[in-house]
């Protein structure tokens, strides 16, 4: 596995747990086990959409891409446990199942970006 592949993988997951999130079930909904709203589900769009680019246009970055993703969960994770509501920052609605799930993703994200390679790897 490389930064391309997992960029693609990580990309179609974030959107359909957004797409998911518009789907009333007990996982990730608004009362779910990972609380959600429409600007949760969007974030988690997004997040796919920068991986797929990361993947299929920007493939020679894909690891910045991790990167910055990762960075940018860290920040979130940071907030998250700041935030003392079921608000971050009055727009996305999280809970404490959310708040770990961030910190988790946070840490594979950039491990991703910083360990797996970012080419392919030759046979000779």
């Amino acid at each position: 596995m490389n930064t391309k592949s997992a960029s693609m993988a990580f990309g179609i997951v974030f959107v359909l747990v957004g797409i998911l999130g518009f789907i009333p079930n007990p996982l990730v909904a608004p009362h779910g086990v990972f609380a959600v709203n429409l600007a949760h589900n969007l974030v988690h769009i997004l997040t796919g959409v920068v991986f797929i680019l990361g993947a299929t246009h920007f493939a020679d970055k894909a690891d910045m891409i991790f990167k910055g993703v990762g960075a940018a969960y860290v920040v979130v994770t940071i907030v998250g446990f700041m935030t003392s509501g079921n608000m971050l920052l009055g727009l996305v609605h999280i809970n404490q199942a959310d708040r770990w799930l961030h910190l988790g993703l946070a840490v594979v994200i950039l491990a991703a970006g910083f360990m797996l390679p970012n080419r392919p790897a030759t046979s000779n």
